[in-house]
């Protein structure tokens, strides 16, 4: 009876739980848990939990978990990340949204190797204030003003870009290129290496954009810049040229089969170095052509000319030609002048001594001369005793004996002018020295007025020399002096 007194619990009678019979769990022997003696917590008596029966928790099985199966997350569905599963998110993984990318690219443009060289205006404003520009003056510029109007939004740009082009002020309200990135010098070497990473292209639409183009080309190599190419009043003349980073890339393009055609246009597509070869052959080709047509409309600006001084000198002569045929074997031209002598004033003979015709221009009417001469001479006009068939010449026969004396009289003219030049050279000399003996050696020389003579004031000439000049012959076409019968 000690011995089982001894093996009982210490716990003495008044540490004992308070719990009372009717506040004992209603758990029934086939609810009890299933945890063996020495599973079961350690926890003391005094640590378990003074919470009554009424007042557990009201909780139902059902009612458990306050929150909803769809309410675990804090994040809602539309407050995820913009990056779809196919990575057709407008955001890209810099951050930049799509006029953030657009903008920054045309501000690094501005200030690019390309364009700073050549743009006068904004190498006016970097004089201005250590390379600095606001942006409210970039705002000015028309293309960067229709992607925003907002100095915010050009913050944004480009503290996201990349590139490292640019630098902006501490206050940013200023952008600049950024020191440590000088221009590169202009010169035949990089012009060179400029050529040869080049595209040329020609086909796009005359209303095609630069965005548009941008956009076709944006998978189709690394691209430094695209130029389009306009005319003098600013109109897109459906090409560009097209700069890529290597001379290596730019090869790269030229063999792609998906350049070929831009919204159904078949486009022309060659290196810069084989378009400049083949604008320079047909600058040659179109030089040559005008330079042919260009003559070919002088040459018919001058038989116009003539022409029309023919026209001129026909009129006035006609009716001056009278025609002769017959023996003349021992007729000279000077005996032409003899017979008319006094009858009518002679201008051209168009004779060569032994010819059997020719033709005689007066200064005046030549049937008037004619009757004289023959009244002169008893009703039958002879020369040398020999018989002459006489004729007034009219019409289209009239015509073309006239041009055949202006034409043997122009041939006369550039025969006496041809002589003259040999004369002045001066035979032996060198050059146009007037031979061994200088420029002016043995040559007369005027020296004052000419002195008048009596016989100068002469209306007629008793005798008529040998090889007379026809001083009063008409004039030769298109401004050709009068000269002596050449014929």
């Amino acid at each position: 009876m000690a011995e089982k007194k001894e093996e009982m619990s210490p716990v003495k009678k008044d540490e004992m739980s308070p719990v009372k019979k009717d506040e004992m769990s209603p758990v029934k022997k086939d609810e009890m848990s299933p945890v063996k003696k020495d599973e079961m917590s350690p926890v003391k008596k005094d640590e378990m939990s003074p919470v009554k029966k009424d007042e557990m928790s009201p909780v139902k099985k059902d009612k458990m978990s306050p929150v909803k199966k769809d309410e675990m997350s804090p994040v809602k569905k539309d407050e995820m990340s913009p990056v779809k599963k196919d990575g057709m998110s407008p955001v890209k993984k810099d951050g930049m949204s799509p006029i953030e990318e657009k903008v920054a690219r045309q501000i690094e443009y501005y200030f690019g190797d390309h364009n700073l060289p050549r743009d006068k205006f904004l190498k006016e404003q970097l004089q201005l204030d250590d390379g600095w520009v606001t942006l409210e003056t970039m705002l000015k510029f028309n293309r960067l003003k229709s992607l925003t109007t907002e100095t915010s939004v050009i913050v944004a740009a480009l503290q996201k870009s990349k590139t490292g082009i640019l630098e902006m002020s501490e206050d940013k309200t200023k952008v600049r290129r950024a020191p440590n990135k000088p221009l590169p010098e202009v010169n035949d070497d990089y012009k060179d290496a400029l050529k040869h990473k080049s595209v040329y292209m020609k086909g796009f639409p005359l209303e095609t954009s630069l965005d548009e183009v941008q956009e076709w080309l944006s998978e189709k190599g690394n691209i430094e810049n695209i130029q389009m190419r306009r005319t003098l009043q600013r109109q897109f003349k459906g090409s560009v040229f097209v700069c890529f980073d290597t001379e290596e890339s730019s090869k790269q393009f030229l063999e792609r089969s998906d350049i070929k055609s831009f919204k159904d246009n078949d486009m022309i597509v060659l290196s810069r170095e084989d378009y400049h070869a083949k604008k320079a052959e047909e600058r040659k080709l179109f030089k040559a052509e005008s330079k042919a047509k260009a003559k070919q409309d002088k040459d018919q600006q001058q038989k116009n000319a003539e022409d029309k001084e023919m026209g001129l000198l026909l009129d006035e002569q006609m009716g001056c030609l009278l025609k002769f045929s017959g023996e003349l074997e021992d007729v000279s031209r000077e005996d032409f002048h003899e017979l008319f002598s006094g009858h009518g004033k002679i201008k051209w003979v168009n004779f060569t001594r032994g010819a059997k015709e020719g033709t005689l221009l007066f200064d005046g009417a030549a049937k008037a001369a004619f009757d004289k001469a023959k009244e002169a001479n008893g009703g039958e006009l002879k020369i040398k005793n020999n018989s002459v068939n006489w004729q007034v010449l009219e019409g289209d026969d009239e015509k073309d004996e006239l041009k055949n004396i202006i034409d043997a009289q122009q041939e006369s003219y550039n025969r006496s002018k041809n002589r003259a030049s040999r004369g002045r050279s001066g035979g032996r000399g060198r050059g146009r020295r007037g031979g061994r003996g200088g420029r002016d050696q043995g040559r007369s020389q005027y020296k004052g007025k000419k002195m008048k003579f009596e016989s100068d004031d002469e209306d007629e000439k008793p005798v008529v020399p040998k090889r007379e000049r026809e001083e009063d012959a008409i004039g030769p076409a298109a401004k050709v002096p009068k000269t002596e019968n050449g014929s």
